[in-house]
């Protein structure tokens, strides 16, 4: 348990919180080992390939399902693939957004109302997997672990990019690739709907308060694009969702948030490296898109 975590359950008794979410879950009935959540906007080319992977799993097909979350109302693209998908993956569903574009709180809730898988892994659509026994091998850690959640080892995959670095921490509790008890996500009641961005790491501060536990594999490998800021746009989004959450936690809460997320702001003192000027950016955008909420001033993010 690091500092971070202690700090969080120690300042969580002195200023309780409420630990629910926005999500309605819809089905009872688990049909599935596993449901694979898939949120995404266009970008069919990217999406492909982890479909493909999860295709290519040695994971009997009837005990798993591919949930398709399309953001915008959709694209042709988008529904095509999954019935491109629908003879190699068996189990695949298609839904589209009408409302609430950009909030992935809210896309992520929707996924979640749809699940009927004991477990749900959470994925991106630009996450890769690799090993053809990933989901074997993700419901024997919660079976041998008996955690709550479990957190894959994530790396980050090279693309044709100025400058290779890392930026991932190897286990953080991200949705690009995570995976929970869907009984716990139901009892928490997932994510806040309005958050454009950083859902995930907001769900977190819940699931620990709540007293859940994490498991860190090393058994289960993902790769991810590293982060690239050409402009600070999904930052300042991220924000000013950020900042809207001050109605739900106390002062001392929000601000212990607040500082959690902006800090790399000190590494664009000292940009040596692609890795510390892209975060420092990050948290420099974060800021200012709290800062645009409170005046009032309006983001526009596509």
């Amino acid at each position: 348990m690091n500092l971070r975590t202690n700090l969080l359950l120690a300042a969580y008794k002195l200023f309780p919180f409420p630990l629910e979410g926005s999500a309605e879950i819809e089905y009872e009935d688990l049909d599935y080992d596993i449901s694979c959540v898939i949120n995404f906007y266009g970008r069919v080319n990217i999406l492909k390939n982890v479909l493909y992977s999860l295709a290519e799993q040695d994971f009997p097909r009837e005990r798993f399902e591919v949930i398709l979350v399309e953001d915008r109302g959709g694209t042709g693209e988008g529904k095509e693939i999954s019935d491109v998908f629908k003879p190699k993956l068996q189990n695949v569903r298609y839904f589209s957004l009408s409302e609430k574009h950009g909030q992935m709180g809210y896309s992520r809730n929707y996924g979640l109302s749809k699940a009927k898988g004991r477990l749900v892994l959470f994925l991106d659509d630009d996450t890769v997997i690799l090993q053809r026994d990933f989901l074997t091998n993700l419901v024997e850690e919660f079976k041998d672990s008996g955690a709550d959640a479990v957190i894959p080892r994530g790396t980050a995959s090279y693309c044709l990019l100025e400058g290779k670095y890392c930026y991932h921490q190897p286990y953080f509790p991200t949705n690009r690739c995570m995976a929970y008890r869907r009984d716990v996500l139901k009892e928490l009641k997932g994510f806040v709907s309005e958050m454009t961005g950083q859902e995930d790491v907001e769900f977190v501060v819940r699931f620990i308060a709540s007293g859940r536990k994490f498991f860190q594999s090393n058994r289960l490998n993902y790769l991810h694009p590293p982060l690239i800021m050409t402009n600070s746009n999904k930052a300042r989004a991220v924000g000013s969702s950020f900042a809207k959450l001050r109605h739900r936690y106390p002062l001392i809460i929000w601000l212990m948030l607040l500082a959690n997320g902006s800090r790399y702001l000190p590494l664009l003192l000292f940009p040596i490296s692609q890795k510390l000027r892209m975060q420092g950016r990050f948290s420099l955008g974060f800021l200012l898109g709290v800062f645009y909420s409170m005046i009032g001033r309006k983001i526009e993010y596509n």
